[in-house]
């Protein structure tokens, strides 16, 4: 049976990779898929604590209200991405300092 423990190594393992692509990629694209695997870590934490701990859905609420922060913070972030790369027609992260004028 799986327990707790699996939940959270899973998510541990998740947030890892996603803490990986964030300090290690300079491609914005690919910095932003990792801020979405650490929220998705948060979610399952969430979810497994509501299943094995909690009486109530309150974790399933946060874990939808996470979901909602990321697919609006995807979309903005995505936006600016855009404008930057009509811009300076690239994307890396190291260069977006140039932005102030």
């Amino acid at each position: 049976m799986i327990g707790l423990v699996h939940y959270l190594v899973f998510a541990g393992i998740l947030f890892c990779l996603g803490l990986f692509a964030v300090l290690t990629r300079r491609n914005a694209v690919t910095v932003l898929m990792g801020i979405e695997l650490m929220l998705n870590a948060g979610n399952v934490n969430l979810v497994a604590f509501n299943r094995f701990v909690g009486s109530g859905v309150n974790g399933q609420i946060f874990a939808l209200f996470i979901i909602v922060l990321a697919a609006a913070e995807a979309a903005v972030a995505l936006a600016i991405l855009l404008n930057i790369y009509r811009t300076y027609k690239h994307i890396t992260v190291d260069e977006i300092h140039l932005l102030r004028g």
